[in-house]
């Protein structure tokens, strides 16, 4: 089984995909941040980065699908693919940090990579306004993050809503973190575990 966390910056994906690891004894699978050669470049100067960042992470994502279906395993992973694509790159198009030649190259690049693939079995996405967002990045005090700007999360926010309102690739559970503390409050991860549950048993 493949279940897929995903939200924008700050939602809390990393931490629901650990406590839904243990609690479950699936195998996580993270975002490849610590190690990403690209990161640091790309928040010191996005429209020089921004193609070398996306095709970084479509590659990475793409391996880590393949392997997840491969392997045979219970799996959760922490941000999908489709991200990648329906939000992060157009939205750096749109925004004029990514040229229109790179956009389309990456575009046609992730047509054939999806043709490839399977959707999860359930995705879960996180929704949090841009104050919970802001409030939980500085939590976490990752230095490259200080320079994320209000209309950039603003931006990604409204494409997550529109990528969610047509998601149809498999089962959706969608979590308001506006709402609940589920890293610190057992009660209101319980209550999503029993979601969870329904969704992978086929009550929902």
């Amino acid at each position: 089984m493949h279940i897929a966390v995903a939200g924008n910056i700050g939602s809390g994906k990393t931490t629901l995909t650990k406590l839904l690891s243990k609690h479950y004894s699936w195998k996580a699978h993270y975002e490849d941040v610590d190690t990403n050669p690209y990161l640091n470049n790309f928040y010191e100067d996005m429209q020089r980065w921004s193609f070398n960042l996306q095709i970084y992470f479509l590659n990475s994502r793409f391996r880590q699908v393949v392997d997840i279906r491969k392997s045979g395993k219970d799996i959760i992973q922490d941000r999908t693919i489709y991200e990648d694509a329906y939000i992060f790159a157009p939205n750096l198009h749109s925004m004029g940090l990514m040229s229109t030649r790179d956009f389309e190259n990456y575009s046609s690049l992730f047509e054939l990579m999806s043709s490839f693939l399977q959707a999860p079995d359930l995705l879960i996405y996180l929704r949090a306004s841009v104050p919970t967002l802001v409030r939980q990045i500085q939590k976490r005090g990752r230095d490259y993050e200080n320079s994320i700007r209000l209309d950039y999360l603003k931006r990604l926010n409204e494409r997550y809503e529109a990528w969610i309102s047509t998601y149809n690739s498999g089962k959706l559970l969608i979590v308001d973190v506006d709402d609940i503390n589920f890293s610190e409050n057992p009660e209101e991860l319980g209550d999503i575990i029993n979601k969870v549950d329904a969704n992978i048993h086929g009550l929902f």
